[in-house]
């Protein structure tokens, strides 16, 4: 396995290495340039994940603590 960090840069629009546009501009370290170019869409899979876990706690409730008896 590489040592290699690839980012994807959200304002270029590109793939490129740990050389690239500073940190704010970019999303990664991805392993290797097929996963970086692929952030946008592995960004959207978490984004969606995350939006259903939200509603389902929404739906469910927060739990009560055990020291809310």
């Amino acid at each position: 396995m590489s040592d290699e960090q690839w980012f994807y840069c959200l304002k270029h629009h590109t793939v490129e290495g740990p050389d690239g546009c500073r940190a704010a501009d970019r999303l990664g370290p991805y392993p290797d340039k097929e996963t970086a170019a692929r952030a946008l869409e592995i960004a959207r899979e978490r984004t969606e994940a995350a939006d259903a876990a939200d509603r389902e706690w929404a739906e469910r409730g927060a739990a009560p603590r055990d020291d809310e008896s």
